[in-house]
């Protein structure tokens, strides 16, 4: 009894992430208490020329990041930049691979003790003990495998600074949601980066993030449709064949 009460637990528990837009468009994910406005919330203090007063605020030279002339790249957590992600990767392996063996064995008994002589006039007409084992093996294998893979994405997205890390190593996070009539595409992008690397323009491309974990999908009917249903997965996963 307790079976199958586990089995329709675990199937309810499976679709409640298509729940939440059944005969609906799907729902944004909150952005209160998450770890972007939790940076920006308890940032760090702020940079040392900040601190200090300027000595003539109409000057375009000041040290502050708000004048003219000021860096405005992200330095600490609670900063925002921009994440480039350009993708147009394409890889082509080819593989081939033949083997060819053949091999020959004969064994041949002329005389042993007079043994095989007696044993020939035991044997029936035309028979004989002369070339007592033969035997013969050919194999051949052959074998090819192709790979091709083309990939292209082009985005961009605001990521906010997390953590700084005692070396000076960013620690990035973003999330990007776009709803479109029933489907939901979701943008996420973490990952370390280097003060260093952050052009003037306050972006950084993805290709000098270290760990980077970029996500590009949605939700939503139409990805609900695409995906087996959760039985099926189930099916595939416990089945032998």
């Amino acid at each position: 009894m307790k079976t199958p009460i586990l089995l329709i637990s675990a199937l309810a528990l499976a679709a409640c992430g298509r729940g939440d837009h059944i005969g609906k468009a799907p729902g944004f994910t909150p952005t209160a208490g998450g770890p972007e406005q939790q940076a920006m919330y308890y940032a760090s203090q702020p940079l040392g020329h900040e601190l200090a007063p300027d000595r003539d605020q109409s000057s375009l030279w000041t040290g502050h990041r708000a004048s003219l002339f000021g860096d405005r790249r992200a330095v600490k957590p609670g900063d925002i930049l921009t994440v480039v992600i350009e993708v147009d990767d394409e890889a082509e392996i080819s593989n081939s691979t033949q083997r060819a063996r053949t091999g020959s064995e004969q064994l041949s008994v002329p005389s042993l003790l007079g043994i095989p002589q007696r044993l020939d006039q035991r044997l029936p007409e035309g028979a004989t003990s002369e070339e007592a084992v033969g035997l013969n093996s050919n194999s051949k294998s052959t074998g090819s495998g192709s790979v091709r893979r083309n990939e292209k994405l082009t985005l961009r997205v605001a990521a906010t600074v997390v953590e700084a890390l005692p070396n000076g190593v960013l620690f990035l996070s973003g999330t990007q949601e776009i709803r479109v009539n029933f489907e939901m595409r979701e943008l996420l992008v973490t990952g370390y980066v280097r003060p260093e690397d952050i052009s003037r323009q306050n972006e950084i491309t993805y290709d000098k993030m270290a760990a980077a974990r970029i996500s590009y999908g949605g939700r939503g009917q139409i990805s609900d449709v695409q995906q087996p249903r959760i039985g099926q997965q189930i099916l595939d996963t416990v089945l032998p064949f």
